[in-house]
This record gives structure tokens, C-alpha cells and sequence, in this order.
């Protein structure tokens, strides 16, 4: 995990992923439905902060995704992930908040995704005219309901229920960022089991640093691309 001062843009040509990569969606009809909260927060991560999460299993990837951010488009997300595959999502409604007794509070948001493989762009995709790329250096642990008590797994669960928590350091338009977030898969009606375990377990442990994520930095990739900060979060992805 990258620590504080260590920027993204220092060597872009040397990019890599230090495990296999997670595969592409299957373009299968009915997609794959997910319960997601995320936290945006501006400026380099904290040292303090990569260190609270490395107490689980992880495995670390680096990427540029491009978010198709102009024209917005209300309750989708379109993307390049990778400079592999087209993503598409679509908001399918938010089940309320995620309230870890004062720790943590987020707005829970359902999504189904869809995913196809795509010839990777140009090296200039950051000059396309209504994509905005973002490169992200991120850290996964991932958690599994399958055994009962919520348990870290570092891969393998092939198509359990399970919760994927992302810490990642983000840089677009000249801007350094940070983010955590949660994304539950798996069966519908343990979607949200899944993601309210899974971040008790994580927020077990205060975050450091005085770091309070609230519903204010509450938001998805696309609705924050698309919105500036401190607007109210919608259904934009």
C-alpha cells in the first residue's frame, strides 16, 4: 500500500497489478446486482489510515478507469475499466443509510452492472471529449457471509455472497483524492446482511485521524465526477 507523499502520477508507464486482476462480468441478461456505499475524501491518503486497513488480507491493484461524465446521464454510470472492458451500471434505488453508531454514515445505493469486453483506447483517452479519466491505486480486502460469521478471504469465493472493501488513492484533473468503499454481491435478499457485517467488522476499529465519513462525502465515482464537492448526492452512480 502506497503511503503518504508517494503520488499516483510518479510512474504512470509502470502501472501494474500485483495479483491477478478481478475478471470481467459476464454480459449475461440479467447482470450483477450490488449494494454499494462509498466515502470521497480530497487530498493524498494518510499513512495512518492504509495502516487501519491492512489488519485484513488484501491484494492491491493499479488501473485508469475513463467515466463518460459529459453528457450526465440520470441513474447511470457508464465507463472504460481498465482499457479492457465497457461498464455500464444502473441505479436501481437506495434502501436508506449505513449508520455504525456515530463511526460511520453513508447512503447505501443498489446497482446492476453489466460488463463488456472492449479493444483498449489510446493512450490519449484523457483528451476524448466527455470522458474524464481517473487513475486509481487501490487496496481490497474482501469478506465472505458463506461460513457463517463474517470472515476476511483474500480470493477464491467464486460466487458466494460476499463484500469487497476498497481503500484507494485516486488522482484526476490534477487533483489528488482518496476513497473507501463497499461493494456487496451475491443473492438479493442477503445484499444488505452482507454490507452492514462487513462494515461493523471494518469500523470495529475507529478510523484514524479524526476521519469521520459522513453522508456529506457520500457518493459514487460517476455522481462525484459529475458534480462538484458538496453538492447533494444522487442517483448518478
Amino acid at each position: 500500500m502506497q503511503r503518504q507523499g508517494t503520488d499516483v502520477r510518479e510512474r504512470p508507464g509502470q502501472e501494474h497489478v500485483t495479483m491477478t486482476a478481478e475478471p470481467s462480468v459476464s454480459p449475461v441478461a440479467e447482470g450483477v446486482r450490488s449494494l454499494e456505499v462509498r466515502w470521497i475524501f480530497p487530498g493524498q491518503l494518510e499513512t495512518a489510515v492504509a495502516e487501519w486497513l491492512e489488519r485484513f488480507p488484501a491484494e492491491s491493484q493499479s488501473r485508469e478507469d475513463t467515466y463518460l461524465v459529459d453528457p450526465q446521464l440520470h441513474g447511470l454510470s457508464v465507463k472504460v475499466r481498465g482499457g479492457l472492458a465497457l461498464e455500464v451500471k444502473v441505479y436501481r434505488g437506495s434502501p436508506g443509510i449505513l449508520d455504525l453508531a456515530g463511526r460511520a454514515r453513508g447512503r447505501m445505493e443498489s446497482w446492476q452492472k453489466w460488463s463488456f469486453p472492449v479493444n483498449a483506447p489510446g493512450q490519449d483517452s484523457g483528451d476524448l471529449r466527455g470522458w474524464s479519466p481517473v487513475r486509481k491505486r487501490r487496496r481490497i480486502c474482501r469478506f465472505s457471509l458463506a461460513s457463517g460469521p463474517v470472515a476476511s478471504q483474500a480470493t477464491g469465493l467464486g460466487q458466494q455472497p460476499r463484500c469487497a472493501v476498497e481503500l484507494t488513492e485516486v488522482f484526476t484533473s490534477g487533483q489528488d483524492w482518496w476513497t473507501l468503499g463497499f461493494e456487496a454481491t451475491g443473492p438479493a435478499e442477503l445484499l444488505r446482511t452482507e454490507l452492514e457485517a462487513t462494515a461493523a467488522l471494518v469500523f470495529a476499529q475507529v478510523l484514524p485521524g479524526g476521519v469521520a465519513p459522513g453522508p456529506d462525502d457520500s457518493r459514487s465515482y460517476a455522481g462525484w465526477l459529475g458534480r462538484p464537492p458538496g453538492a447533494e448526492s444522487d442517483a448518478d452512480a
